[in-house]
């Protein structure tokens, strides 16, 4: 297997904090199916997995991990990254076909800035989870 390279992640000409995160679900094999389902549509799929986890990622590059070593947290929220706003109408779509609970419809959250752009789906586990577009309609 090739070990991708990794370049600092950036997000509007700034350095992420956050290199990977990852949690424990009370379902594996509903969980895995859901996520490669809604986050589909942003590009996202399998990176790495193994015997109860699976790492998902753009390009090999693992950065959103799921489990099953333990009792998942508490209610989180996680928030995936479009590079256009249909990505996110075709997120939360996928979402909800995959069983997601509709938390906001794609619309602008102009109390974070003009052109955030977001959807919300409630995910197995009851996490929060979101994909948010950064620009200007095009």
């Amino acid at each position: 297997m090739a070990i991708a390279t990794y370049a600092e992640p950036t997000f509007m000409g700034c350095v992420m904090i956050l290199d990977h995160i990852g949690f424990n679900v009370s379902d594996f094999d509903r969980s895995k199916a859901f996520y490669l389902r809604a986050l589909e549509p942003l590009g996202i799929g399998i990176a790495l997995e193994g015997d109860g986890w699976a790492m998902f990622g753009k390009d090999g590059k693992g950065q959103f991990w799921i489990g099953s070593f333990g009792s998942p947290p508490g209610r989180i929220h996680v928030a995936f990254a479009a590079d256009k706003r249909s990505q996110v109408r075709a997120f939360h779509a996928a979402a909800l076909a995959a069983g997601a609970t509709d938390n906001g419809a794609p619309g602008i959250r102009a109390q974070y800035h003009p052109h955030y752009y977001g959807a919300f789906v409630i995910a197995p586990d009851g996490h929060n989870v979101e994909a948010v577009c950064h620009q200007p309609e095009h």
